[in-house]
């Protein structure tokens, strides 16, 4: 296989990557502005209570069985993230796990390369790939288990809503959602019922449902019972305000992304036209590119063209991209 052509399949794969990435990821959810803010206000609630964030029970408990040096190796810089990640795409598995698979893997797929194409950067690609893979795995699990969370939380809400009219108290109306409802609504609820039960407060249980289900919903959901606490008040009234409120979120959502949906296909199409004309081209006439891709002018030309053609992702992702 060609340099010409390595460096073609390249391009394509980082095109489809920023798209899916920047077409796809923007037009719904928490935009990177509300995730901050969540992220510094979590961080001044712990500060301000003193407290250890509450760590996920099962994956607590998985950590007690690992060996002392499984421990240690859990215990490295940069772990905590990692685990973090981990928990909240609902795995238990160990964070030195996922990196030895990373390094397997890029370690793998550069071999691999290396050994087809013979091309240092087709080996580069390879190895890169590999090594980012299960992370990125990892963070879409998480992002759609947050989502699928956010989409059943109306719904728990308005069960707890009808378990508190019925005179439950608060606590039995988290056991009652963690019976009802799926996974993960159910057991995030069920985690948080546990750790009332284990001897922590209603503030630390609700920060760590919280800290486990990062999302301005959740947020306002955690925020509400902790006030409904300290100043009284009807909470399933206040339940009830915010499951419409969230319902009403998700509409807005769902619209938004209709809108731009004609703009996130103009950007498909006219990222990848150039692609699809070379393949055009190099079938129909192969003795005309050559020409463009073994001389020094024209492989400048391809890599503004191509540095243009991502500068057009980012500002089609600016244009669309709608801050709730």
């Amino acid at each position: 296989m060609s340099t010409g052509m390595m460096l073609f399949l390249g391009m394509v794969f980082a095109a489809i990557f920023l798209l899916t990435q920047g077409l796809v990821v923007p037009a719904f959810g928490d935009s990177s502005k509300a995730r901050k803010r969540l992220k510094q206000r979590l961080g001044q609630i712990d500060s301000a209570s003193d407290e250890k964030a509450i760590a996920s029970l099962l994956r607590d408990k998985y950590l007690r069985q690992l060996s002392p040096t499984e421990r240690w190796l859990e215990s490295l810089p940069g772990m905590q993230g990692l685990v973090q990640i981990i928990d909240q795409a609902g795995h238990t598995l160990p964070a030195y796990r996922l990196i030895l698979i990373s390094l397997a893997l890029g370690a793998a797929g550069g071999t691999a390369g290396w050994i087809f194409t013979r091309t240092p950067l087709v080996t580069l690609v390879c190895a890169v790939a590999g090594l980012v893979g299960p992370v990125v795995k990892m963070l879409r699990d998480r992002k759609a288990r947050i989502d699928k969370f956010e989409a059943q939380l109306p719904d728990a809400i308005d069960a707890m809503k009808r378990a508190l009219r019925a005179g439950h108290p608060f606590s039995a109306t988290l056991k009652l959602v963690a019976e009802d409802m799926e996974d993960p609504c159910g057991r995030e609820f069920q985690l948080t019922f546990a750790d009332i039960n284990y001897g922590s407060d209603l503030r630390r249980a609700m920060l760590g449902l919280l800290q486990r289900m990062p999302s301005v919903a959740v947020m306002a959901l955690v925020t509400s019972v902790l006030v409904q606490k300290e100043t009284g008040g009807n909470l399933a009234e206040i339940l009830e305000q915010i499951s419409a409120v969230i319902r009403s979120r998700f509409r807005f959502h769902r619209r938004v992304r209709t809108l731009t949906a004609e703009s996130r296909m103009s950007a498909w199409i006219l990222v990848l036209m150039p692609f699809v004309l070379f393949m055009a081209i190099s079938v129909t006439q192969p003795d005309y590119l050559p020409v463009l891709l073994e001389s020094t002018t024209g492989r400048k030309m391809i890599a503004a063209a191509f540095g243009l053609g991502m500068l057009g992702i980012l500002w089609i992702r600016r244009v669309i991209r709608v801050d709730v």
